[in-house]
């Protein structure tokens, strides 16, 4: 894969809406302004792009407008990283807009950059990784970055900071704590500390042998399996068939699988039937393991891990269960392609592929 160079103080990097346009709205200002500063207090400088701000509405009727800032972020050679905004759940509208341009598929070869975000950006991870681009899932601009509590949530700070040259991380453990998602995003919740739980599972290595190893390759388990089904939007199967979104099932051989659940805290019938969709596949019959995510607030923690062994059942796959990445807070990064070894407590990233 091609591994884009790392971070320095004074890097530009681009924020673009993806998917949702929510960081336009007037309601997000605070947290806009907000982001920007810790960006900038990072040694970072943010650049917002041409459509980055034009709100939900227009952004949702124009996913041109979302392809093109993508674009021309890597057109930029000022340019050395990319954060999207948010998530959001119809990103895969911007394949015909960037798979169709042998131009932009050349910029991401040729000018390679740091790409990170996670949920819907699931889609977005899996396009620039059929084009060879290493790219990286983790945290996004407004969740993270525009945290409100009174300073970055320090795992996850940690986690982006290993961008940074001279600050790599080659193995990833599981937080001493974790937060619950805010219920009021309103400017009042500025400077306000998320509610804390201490971590009493850590990871939890569910089946198999411990060492068990592969390359990573995964994301959001509902955008994994929307691209098989086409559930929420039909027209999204017949676009992952015309591009090939979804890696084949020889590109799976010998992957690591991650996956994690979104906010909308998917039932544990709906989780099973995801993983089903995707043993279905066949990605269970050719990958050397899983790691799965945290549950946002635990919800469904028993059930999920459950779910896991029982549509594991018929295969001697490792399970490796309880992650801090995905939509947990807080969270680390997971470099798409890395070579990871996954013991009981760690995940060890070697040195080639680490961040």
């Amino acid at each position: 894969m091609i591994i884009p160079k790392k971070l320095r103080k004074g890097s530009r990097v681009a924020i673009v809406s993806l998917s949702s346009g929510i960081l336009g709205e007037s309601f997000c200002r605070t947290q806009l302004d907000l982001g920007m500063r810790r960006m900038k207090e990072m040694g970072l400088i943010p650049v917002l792009m041409p459509n980055t701000l034009k709100g939900t509405e227009y952004l949702s009727q124009h996913p041109g407008a979302r392809a093109a800032d993508l674009k021309a972020a890597f057109a930029d050679d000022e340019i050395d990283g990319i954060l999207t905004a948010i998530g959001g759940d119809d990103t895969f509208r911007l394949a015909p807009f960037l798979l169709e341009d042998d131009t932009f598929a050349d910029n991401v070869r040729q000018h390679p950059k740091i790409f990170m975000g996670y949920s819907d950006t699931t889609v977005d991870h899996l396009m620039l990784y059929k084009l060879g681009l290493q790219t990286y899932y983790g945290p996004a601009f407004l969740t993270c970055f525009a945290e409100y509590a009174p300073e970055m949530l320090p795992y996850t700070r940690a986690a982006i900071e290993s961008f940074f040259e001279g600050n790599e991380m080659t193995e990833i453990t599981s937080s001493p704590v974790w937060y619950e998602d805010r219920t009021d995003f309103s400017p009042r919740q500025a400077g306000t500390p998320r509610k804390e739980h201490r971590e009493e599972h850590g990871f939890e290595l569910l089946q198999g042998k411990e060492g068990f190893s592969g390359e990573l390759l995964g994301g959001c388990i509902e955008s994994l399996s929307d691209l098989l089904t086409g559930e929420r939007y039909p027209e999204e199967l017949d676009i992952q068939k015309k591009y090939r979104i979804f890696p084949d099932v020889a590109e799976w051989r010998g992957k690591i699988l991650f996956i994690e659940t979104s906010e909308e805290k998917m039932s544990p019938e709906k989780y099973g039937q995801a993983l089903k969709t995707l043993r279905d596949y066949g990605v269970f019959e050719v990958i050397n393991g899983i790691i799965a995510g945290k549950p946002m607030d635990e919800q469904y923690y028993e059930e999920y891990k459950q779910m896991i062994l029982d549509v594991t059942a018929d295969t001697d796959l490792p399970v490796l269960y309880n992650l801090n990445f995905g939509h947990a807070f807080p969270k680390t990064v997971l470099p798409y392609g890395a070579r990871v070894v996954c013991y009981h407590d760690k995940v060890v990233i070697t040195p080639s592929t680490a961040l």
